[in-house]
């Protein structure tokens, strides 16, 4: 045979119809990566843990049924009756768990380190996108099971929307389909959390691309010395997440098989039934700080309104710290501001899974303080006055 006979390779045949492809390999095979510490490989375990979501999620959707008398049946038959049905479910139920604490985690790192200032803006907002999408998906999927919990969480979280003056009750309707929880309902819920899976894909696709637009932060920028080198994510990198990735797996498998307990709700496991509340209106650690939020302000509008700006602030956030500086390490102000936060958020997620008594409802509202009286308070003039120094430094040299 001739050599301009020869079939192409398999590798020179996708060059030929895929030109892009060498160079996005290369790109993230070269892609610098400043000295980042332990903390940057969550980004990794996230999109395990989403890609172990998604894959779950489509499964266990082929035996779910959305209508309202076999909802609660199907899920029991999931977990008794079709085959490692049990297995792939716990893997989904506690799977978001774990995903909410390496996002939350994420996002802490993200503030101490001021991975939110230019020009990484569109990085920080892609993100806290991301986090909302997940509240709602993670909160439609809560409903999904119809048992008691599910059933009255949604309750909760549909009378404080209803609060909105002049559109709340047709917005609730247009939303639902009709005026209470019901059957067009939940099949709207179903439909809602699958979709989003995909959703969230596309953007978390568009997260990364904005990070390789803009390249990682550096933590070590504002110490006395810096360190500037950087080293490419294959192998450094991808080898350091690929430990990290294992560990979260690991640490999935061990809640599963020697805590189950932890994944489900004991109101949960009995059908839902609108006669009877429950002694414990109570939802998912994940969403306790925002349900402790609504809970603390008498005005289910007040409420509301306040757990949505406490979100509603953190996208400001680039615009509110204009100082030069970025690593909360050397900001003593904000570094004392921060641990406080981070306080007030792990007590409002407590105080969130409580009953409702005056202590934890002063808490929650202290807590709620110190969230607005950092972000809108301490950050800007902390920031106005490292300017200010900044400045002065640079007259003077």
């Amino acid at each position: 045979m001739k050599p301009h006979d020869q079939l192409p390779s398999p590798h020179h045949w996708l060059d030929e119809r895929l030109p892009f492809l060498k160079p996005l390999c290369r790109h993230i095979v070269r892609f610098p990566v400043p000295p980042v510490n332990l903390l940057w490989t969550l980004g990794a375990c996230l999109i395990v843990g989403f890609a172990l979501m998604l894959t779950s999620g489509v499964f266990l959707s082929l035996h779910y049924d959305s209508h309202i008398e076999q909802a609660f049946a199907s899920i029991e038959a999931i977990d008794r009756r079709i085959p490692s049905g049990w297995l792939l479910r716990s893997f989904h139920t506690g799977g978001v768990s774990l995903l909410f604490a390496a996002l939350y985690i994420h996002l802490a790192r993200g503030l101490w380190y001021g991975s939110y200032k230019a020009p990484r803006e569109l990085v920080w907002l892609s993100g806290l996108t991301l986090m909302l999408l997940f509240m709602v998906t993670a909160f439609a999927g809560y409903v999904l099971p119809w048992g008691q919990m599910s059933y009255w969480g949604a309750t909760v979280i549909t009378h404080a929307i209803e609060a909105i003056p002049g559109i709340g009750r047709p917005l609730i309707t247009y939303l639902l389909g009709e005026n209470t929880l019901g059957a067009v309902a939940l099949h709207r819920f179903f439909i809602l959390h699958f979709a989003l899976g995909f959703i969230i894909a596309a953007i978390i696709g568009l997260h990364i691309l904005f990070l390789h637009g803009t390249g990682s932060s550096n933590p070590t920028l504002d110490s006395p010395h810096p360190v500037h080198k950087t080293r490419p994510f294959i192998p450094f990198y991808a080898f350091k997440d690929g430990l990290a990735v294992c560990g979260f797996l690991a640490l999935l498998t061990g809640v599963i098989f020697f805590f189950p307990a932890l994944l489900t709700k004991i109101s949960n496991t009995i059908p839902a039934d609108p006669l009877k509340t429950p002694a414990d209106i109570t939802p998912e650690w994940y969403l306790a700080p925002y349900f402790a939020i609504l809970r603390a302000i008498p005005s289910r509008l007040g409420g509301l309104i306040l757990a949505l700006g406490s979100v509603a602030i953190l996208f400001i956030l680039p615009w509110l710290d204009r100082s030069p500086r970025h690593n909360a390490t050397y900001r003593p102000f904000l570094r004392i501001g921060l641990v406080i936060f981070f306080a007030a958020f792990l007590t409002l997620t407590i105080a969130g899974l409580q009953r409702v008594t005056p202590l934890w409802l002063w808490l929650s509202r202290g807590s709620l303080a110190v969230w607005f009286f950092v972000f809108l308070v301490l950050i800007p003039l902390t920031a106005y006055q490292e300017r200010h120094i900044s400045s002065q430094k640079r007259e003077m040299s």
